[in-house]
């Protein structure tokens, strides 16, 4: 009877789940290329959000995303200065790096379980204590709009929104 209700229940979701929508949970290095191919060249554009402290409101810019063979790049303004950062990728690996938060770069560690087309993270020392993390996302709204989101996460597992930038795709 249990599994008869999981079943139910996870086709009642299916089913209300929004159309469109293109969520990948179980992304690998193939799948990102699968999706990368079908938007391979384009440009992207709309607004950046950076909260630097997370109790107070978010510092907004002009934000550009772009689509390339192995790598996604965008751009985002701080005070008046004009950042950039990529996420690229092989068959082997995905490394990030931005200009203002990350510009040596790191290798990043797919992660599930997060709803969206992939999500990734890596972990960085502070003091003395337990490690913290860092996850970044890019999600395809049912809209067609991606949201590509950045969050700081405590070594207790607490986790802070730090960026949001949200672009749709320029003609």
């Amino acid at each position: 009877m249990k599994n008869a209700r999981t079943i139910a229940l996870g086709a009642l979701a299916i089913l209300a789940a929004p159309a469109g929508l293109v969520a990948m949970e179980n992304i690998d290095m193939d799948g990102l290329q699968s999706w990368v191919g079908n938007h391979l060249d384009t440009t992207w554009s709309g607004e950046s959000e950076l909260w630097v402290d997370p109790t107070s409101d978010a510092e907004t810019s002009a934000a550009t995303l772009n689509v390339g063979s192995d790598k996604i790049g965008y751009t985002w303004v701080y005070k008046g200065t004009d950042q950039s950062g990529e996420l690229r990728w092989s068959e082997e690996t995905l490394q990030w790096k931005d200009s203002w938060h990350q510009p040596e770069g790191v290798a990043l560690t797919l992660v599930t379980g997060h709803g969206s087309l992939f999500a990734a993270e890596y972990s960085y020392p502070v003091g003395t204590g337990p490690d913290w993390h860092w996850r970044i996302k890019l999600a395809e709204r049912p809209d067609g709009s991606l949201v590509l989101q950045m969050t700081n996460i405590a070594s207790w597992g607490e986790e802070a929104q730090a960026v949001r930038t949200v672009v749709r795709r320029s003609e």
